[in-house]
């Protein structure tokens, strides 16, 4: 897809991703890095944890969901940054071999007051596995250009 500035996006449109399939070694490798506890690390540990096995870092999942928006190139070139995530919620564990993709629904358009050239959209994210099944969800905002 093409760039899109404030101006294009309109509060209900939404978005669909293409998929990604986690293996366990990424799911390990992301775990060792990042969030290190052993239900993300430890194979034989996690068989008897709460999960009955590995499981994916949410931060992992939440990272996997705004990559795949990211990849369809919408914000690309317009993107000025973000003040932040709110409402961050995992429901469901993300498991080796789960391929996801994310949702992503316009929620607000808002013109800058102070700065003519840019403005605000907020996206909201879901975040599914191949059932169909919510793993995540976050509102995400996203400072964007206007159109030159």
């Amino acid at each position: 897809m093409h760039t899109r500035y404030l101006e294009d996006f309109e509060v209900g449109q939404t978005f669909e991703t293409r998929a990604a399939s986690l293996s366990q070694s990424q799911i390990m490798d992301f775990a060792m890095l990042y969030d290190p506890q052993l239900i993300h690390t430890d194979i034989a540990g996690a068989k008897d944890g709460p999960f009955g096995g590995i499981i994916a870092s949410g931060l992992h999942t939440f990272c996997i969901g705004f990559r795949l928006f990211l990849d369809l190139g919408l914000i690309n070139k317009s993107n000025l940054g973000g003040p932040g995530i709110d409402e961050l919620r995992w429901t469901r564990p993300v498991r080796p071999g789960d391929t996801l993709t994310s949702t992503v629904e316009v929620v607000e358009v808002r013109e800058s007051q102070s700065k003519p050239d840019r403005g605000s959209v907020r996206f909201l994210f879901t975040v599914a596995n191949q059932t169909g099944e919510t793993v995540c969800t976050f509102d995400s905002t996203s400072i964007l250009k206007r159109r030159p």
